[in-house]
């Protein structure tokens, strides 16, 4: 009996009609810690984004199913990983799929149980299939986590100590973080407001951790009023320095799951939740008792606007990962051939973290490198393992996506590098995804403008080809915190759980990042981070661009130049001058000789 049947036995013999596993922790994080795992480990199936919900036959159906939703960045992947299993994948957005809660609501009966962790599932979640259901009279089992039954060797909770982030890095002090959130605390007329949002926490109390892999934060719930905060935390991760520190700052500390205590005594007040980040749990304790504003945490928008420190130290990291990669691509283009069977996926993403390894400040990479050579660059997401990895040979694309974690900030790089020959195809597309790029990085817009009103730009010439790809053109990035942060982003239609839909203001960094993906064939993408800063007024009023932020070569032997306009190549021609005169000072003898090539005039 595989697990999903072992949960079926269990669902049917408890009467429960259906059981929701998402991917999240009790923070509703995108990346999360191992502990927080279960639908991987169900399912199999390893991408960062989907919800697996299992069915059990009732006495009116007897009917079993297991059904896995995802986005179009894990179509490939997901069907290939669930290849063999009995759970059927369900593609996100795609014609004739129901949502996960149009799914829901008709399998679930007035009467039926509906099972899940209400721990990490979100507030919002749980109000949405509310609405789905029609006054269906469905029961919730908030409290059924399943996987004790099914996960003998389940890992236990991350105890990573945490650590200060100096305000030489920070830019700014707790004291004017959390006078900055109370006063956003008393426009929104609430005296209490229940954060659980893990980056937000450590943006506001200037400390990290490494309780997630690749995102230095640390589990803990805050509880903040105008009198006290208090900082929910296990107390074995901090040393005698971090105490000092936050008992010179005020801040209270309990233990980690005592929130779930104090909440019940909450009475009467106002109190702000953000339903995409508070738990159900959470949720469910306060909601009869209090007054809950429902408002996306007022920490989100002010951790999205980076301030003067936090800019200049971004530039610094990016400068980093710019001599870093560039050393990655002169390797590359100098040892690939026909004939060297050690040139793989795997061996060359090793040689990249090295690169990144020797930089000063250093901490980890942002997120598992993409490496993807030929079919497999097609997958958006892919990341190889020792039964896919692939040797690299000439004539071919080799798609790249990585960055780093740096004590300046946080790092995002997408490069695809052109080896041996090139179809005109090839080239078309590959050309066709710089145009993409340059026209977004060009754009100058009014202020109140959003992402979803610039995704064209970067959409527009992909469009052309009758081609589009299956995920954000951009996203936000976060400071030495998670290298996927709303609210900003683009996108040419809103995925409310995204979020990242928000009006895009100075100071915030986004990824610019389109491509092209052929199935089985290649895959193309080029991925510049982007600051927005003020360009100008006038009598219409006040304008806003982009300063690109990425230092790397762009690969001039995946280009034909007769598609680009003299625009095109002069926006190219200044980047590429712009790149040599930031890296410069860190090359010398033939790396430099090969930066002075790589970043020529066309």
């Amino acid at each position: 009996m595989n697990l999903v049947e072992s949960l079926q036995l269990k669902l049917k013999n408890d009467k429960i009609r259906a059981y929701l596993i998402p991917t999240s922790d009790y923070h509703q994080s995108e990346y999360i810690s191992d502990y927080f795992k279960a639908r991987a480990y169900v399912s199999g199936f390893t991408g960062s984004a989907g919800t697996l919900v299992i069915t059990a036959g009732n006495d009116k159906d007897t009917s079993s199913d297991a059904r896995l939703w995802t986005d179009g960045r894990y179509f490939l992947q997901a069907e290939e990983e669930l290849k063999g299993s009995s759970i059927s994948l369900m593609k996100m957005g795609q014609k004739n799929i129901p949502t996960i809660f149009e799914y829901l609501a008709s399998i679930l009966a007035s009467g039926d149980t509906f099972g899940f962790d209400g721990k990490v599932v979100s507030t919002s979640f749980i109000n949405n299939l509310d609405k789905a259901l029609k006054n269906k009279k469905v029961n919730y089992k908030d409290d059924l986590d399943l996987m004790d039954l099914v996960w003998p060797n389940r890992p236990s909770l991350p105890k990573e100590q945490v650590y200060i982030l100096e305000e030489f890095f920070a830019g700014k002090s707790y004291e004017k973080k959390i006078a900055e959130v109370r006063e956003k605390m008393r426009e929104a007329g609430v005296s209490h407001f229940l954060l659980t949002a893990l980056e937000d926490q450590a943006w506001l109390y200037n400390m990290r951790g490494n309780d997630v892999l690749y995102t230095p934060v640390f589990l803990a719930y805050s509880l903040i009023s105008q009198e006290e905060n208090i900082l929910y935390i296990d107390k074995n991760k901090l040393s005698y320095d971090v105490l000092r520190y936050l008992k010179e700052n005020k801040i209270k500390v309990k233990d980690y799951n005592e929130i779930y205590e104090d909440v019940k005594d909450l009475k009467g007040t106002n109190i702000l939740v953000d339903p995409n980040k508070v738990n159900y749990t959470l949720y469910k304790l306060i909601k009869d008792t209090n007054k809950v504003i429902f408002k996306e945490n007022p920490t989100l928008l002010l951790k999205a606007i980076k301030n003067e420190v936090e800019i200049k130290n971004t530039k610094l990291a990016h400068i980093k990962d710019g001599v870093a990669f560039t050393k990655f691509m002169y390797y590359v283009k100098h040892n690939v051939s026909k004939s060297n069977q050690n040139f793989t996926e795997i061996t060359v993403s090793n040689y990249l973290y090295n690169c990144r390894k020797e930089q000063k400040g250093f901490i980890e990479p942002s997120f598992n490198t993409i490496c993807g050579f030929g079919p497999n660059a097609s997958m958006l997401h892919y990341s190889a393992t020792p039964d896919t990895d692939t040797r690299i040979t000439e004539d071919g694309f080799l798609l790249v996506d990585s960055g780093g974690q740096y004590l300046e900030g946080t790092t995002d790089i997408t490069r695809t590098l052109a080896l041996g020959h090139l179809t005109d195809e090839m080239k078309l597309h590959f050309t066709t995804v710089l145009k993409s790029v340059i026209a977004l990085s060009k754009a100058v817009f009014m202020k109140g403008v959003r992402g979803i009103n610039l995704d064209i730009l970067a959409r527009g010439p992909i469009w052309k080809l009758l081609i589009d790809y299956r995920c954000g053109t951009g996203h936000g990035v976060g400071h030495i915190l998670s290298v996927h942060e709303g609210p900003n982003g683009f996108r040419w239609q809103i995925v409310p759980e995204r979020n990242d839909s928000a009006i895009l203001l100075p100071g915030m960094i986004t990824t610019n990042e389109p491509g092209i993906y052929l199935d089985n064939k290649y895959g193309i993408r080029l991925e510049n981070e982007m600051l927005c800063k003020e360009v100008g007024s006038s009598e219409f009023g006040d304008f806003l661009g982009f300063e690109t932020i990425t230092y790397a070569p762009i690969d001039l032997d995946g280009i034909d130049e007769n598609v680009l306009t003299k625009e095109e190549k002069d926006w190219l021609n200044q980047y590429h001058q712009l790149v040599f005169e930031t890296l410069k000072p860190y090359f010398e003898g033939d790396m430099l000789a090969w930066l002075t090539f790589a970043t020529r005039k066309i």
